[in-house]
């Protein structure tokens, strides 16, 4: 009996003291400061839409990272500004941020053009600095702690078009004659750039290459012009205010070519989607996220579950699929990032994203020595068989199959337009 009740005893003591020592621990936990990571978003202005959703994703991934106990023992904290989508507010901002604010880590605004406006600031100072969707920004800057989150391989703007090419030219009908048509600012320029070299693969004949103001509203000129050179293709690089603009007037003139569409950004929203509804077939598109089943990105839909949940309360796209998904998985590279080096030392950082491969909502990420994505994927889808302006259509498999890369392809390129507009 005494035996016994000396081993209860024991027993008792072992337990309150492993309790005590883990509410000791937490303490130290909760006593340490918290992880100030910085940015700033477009919260207001044209790019307002994507900025909300963007920070909703990385709001989502913050709330589930300090209920594991934050990073490094740390609660993770954001400090952030409103850009408006400004790109001279830019600076001023990540200088604030760093000398006023003294946060401990930054991220990257939303945008070509917003982000190439931070990187003076970020390479004085040594910063690793993940970003969220600029096309070729690193090419001008040459910065190693530079890591992209848009999945258009190790050369973005070649790669972002070749993705349409390669869906374009699965047609029957061998496409001979390309026309280009872009707005007058960095993104469509770039990207037409790069669009140039791809269709020097495929050997065809430019017949347009001409650009439109970013003012312009009424783009029915545009696509006569473009229609009177009777290409075989017509590729479009578009912002998001401009893309349904482009449709209705490719509509309007009835256009005969074989491939419409391009880098048309915009159309993964759930607003553009709602605004054209079946104006949208026979589009082939960018898109980085559709629910066909040949897209199955481990926790992508439990992320996108939680996300469409909050969504219609805090006004942001209630579909998410175009940014959610990439701002959460930066998110989560600079989380696994800091706790597999175990501290917030820049320069170790930087070496450990180059030398890893990440596992996130959208993939495998491996970033090549320039920051850009190690093999690409950017998706080509083309509408078909969207029915009125329900957004709802889009939740299944359907209405967006994809014609490129090849590893996802879930449908065939209808051809021609004017056919598969129908």
């Amino acid at each position: 009996m005494f035996v016994l009740s000396m081993r209860r005893r024991l027993l008792v003591l072992s337990v309150v003291l492993f309790s005590s020592l883990g509410m000791a621990t937490q303490a130290i936990a909760q006593g340490k400061p918290p992880l100030r990571i910085g940015f700033s978003m477009a919260l207001t202005g044209p790019l307002a839409a994507n900025g909300k959703a963007a920070l909703l994703s990385m709001e989502i991934w913050r709330e589930e990272i300090n209920k594991k106990g934050g990073l490094i023992g740390r609660q993770v904290e954001y400090v952030y500004y409103d850009d408006q989508g400004n790109p001279s507010l830019v600076p001023g901002l990540y200088t604030k941020l760093l000398d006023s604010d003294k946060v401990d880590m930054v991220v990257s605004p939303y945008g070509t053009n917003l982000i190439a406006p931070a990187m003076p600031t970020i390479m004085q100072r040594n910063l690793v600095f993940i970003t969220l969707f600029g096309t070729n920004v690193n090419a001008k800057f040459n910065y190693p702690g530079y890591f992209q989150m848009m999945p258009n391989g190790k050369e973005p703007a070649v790669g972002l078009a070749g993705g349409f090419f390669d869906a374009a030219m699965t047609a029957k009908e061998k496409p001979k004659t390309v026309a280009f048509i872009g707005g007058d600012a960095e993104f469509p320029a770039m990207t037409i750039e790069g669009a140039r070299e791809v269709v020097k693969k495929y050997n065809l004949k430019v017949v347009y290459d001409k650009t439109y103001p970013p003012n312009t509203t009424d783009y029915t000129p545009v696509l006569r012009a473009i229609q009177a050179t009777n290409p075989d293709i017509v590729y479009v690089a578009s912002y998001p205010g401009e893309t349904p603009g482009i449709i209705r007037a490719a509509r309007e003139i009835g256009l005969k070519t074989t491939v419409f569409g391009g880098t048309m950004i915009g159309l993964g929203s759930a607003s553009t989607k709602k605004q054209l509804g079946p104006l949208l077939n026979g589009v082939l598109g960018y898109e980085l996220y559709v629910p066909e089943k040949t897209v199955k990105f481990s926790g992508v839909e439990a992320f996108l579950k939680i996300y469409q949940s909050r969504a219609e309360k805090e006004g942001v796209d209630p579909l998410g699929y175009y940014l959610p998904p990439y701002a959460y998985a930066e998110m989560q590279i600079l989380g696994q990032a800091v706790e597999k080096v175990g501290s917030i030392d820049n320069k170790k950082l930087i070496d450990y994203i180059h030398a890893t491969k990440f596992n996130t909502v959208v993939g495998d990420v491996k970033f090549a020595s320039n920051g850009e994505w190690e093999v690409g994927r950017p998706l080509y889808v083309q509408y078909r068989d969207v029915k009125g302006n329900d957004i709802d259509q889009f939740r299944k498999p359907g209405p967006a199959p994809i014609i490129s890369p090849s590893d996802m392809k879930s449908g065939e390129l209808i051809t021609p337009y004017q056919e598969a507009s129908k």
